[in-house]
């Protein structure tokens, strides 16, 4: 029995579809399961020397009226941590949130020790979920965390209030009028999908890590400065109506990575500018 084959919880959706395809190019043996399958997880996990937990069913906004969603997120993580403890060589990544666990960072850009002061329910879940994770990283599991940054790039699907890069690229395509909550001076992180990918299968190259690791690009725009970058992209002009700002919403957030590029002597490649041409291309053509 093999313990060389990786485990994607939550493998269908944008991170995961894209990790899985890496790590099937590279010939690793590669499980996606969905939260809906927890009756196979049993049957799976055995089998898999990595696990990389993605899954997650709320997104910032979804849960910010009713708490109470982000309970399938806790309960689902908390099965998964109690079937690992009779796996002590499995090594789990557990994705968390690097754009909301900070809440506003006192300072910036926020590194892997800046205090968990998250500002809305998802935010909070995440730290929950980090909090279970150390519980079983200090009995001497392998565990990972990750906080990514604003996660865009080719294969991301358009989520009602969720990615900013892809829904400004939909109103775009679609000319339709363009929301932001606030004056669109909310500073922001943002990470293209291949960087993401590289540095995720890095650490599944190192099966004893147990390190948190911020993953990001290290350089903050505000969103009215990523909407001149899609208008210029794009070649088109975004129709924007502007709301009173939300409770909850972070003003700022940048993150530090340099514990990771240490690590895996990583760095993000990807500007934004060209990212988001890439993801215009893609969406135009897939999309």
């Amino acid at each position: 029995m093999t313990r060389n084959d990786v485990l994607l919880l939550g493998g269908a959706g944008f991170i995961g579809a894209a990790l899985a395809a890496r790590l099937k190019q590279v010939n690793k043996p590669v499980h996606v399961l969905g939260r809906q399958q927890e009756a196979q997880l049993e049957q799976i996990l055995p089998r898999c020397g990595t696990v990389v937990h993605l899954a997650c069913s709320t997104t910032p906004g979804a849960s910010a009226t009713n708490p109470g969603m982000e309970l399938a997120n806790l309960t689902f993580t908390l099965r998964l941590l109690d079937l690992l403890k009779s796996q002590p060589e499995t090594h789990l990544i557990f994705f968390s949130s690097g754009g909301t666990v900070y809440g506003n960072p006192r300072m910036l850009p926020a590194t892997e020790d800046s205090s968990l002061t998250p500002l809305s329910n998802y935010g909070a879940s995440k730290a929950s979920q980090e909090a279970f994770c150390n519980a079983l990283r200090a009995a001497g599991h392998f565990i990972t965390i990750i906080r990514p940054s604003n996660a865009y790039g080719p294969g991301q699907t358009m989520k009602s209030g969720f990615g900013l890069v892809r829904t400004m690229l939909e109103h775009a395509r679609a000319g339709t009028p363009l929301e932001i909550w606030g004056d669109g001076e909310n500073i922001r992180d943002f990470i293209y999908i291949d960087d993401i990918v590289d540095a995720t299968v890095g650490l599944i190259d190192l099966p004893k890590d147990s390190g948190t690791y911020n993953l990001g690009s290290g350089v903050g725009l505000s969103i009215n400065q990523v909407r001149g970058i899609v208008e210029a992209q794009c070649g088109r002009s975004l129709h924007t109506i502007f709301w009173p700002g939300r409770y909850g919403d972070v003003r700022s957030v940048v993150l530090d990575s340099s514990r990771l590029q240490k690590k895996l002597d990583w760095q993000p490649t990807v500007e934004l500018a060209i990212g988001i041409a890439r993801t215009w291309a893609w969406l135009n053509t897939h999309g």
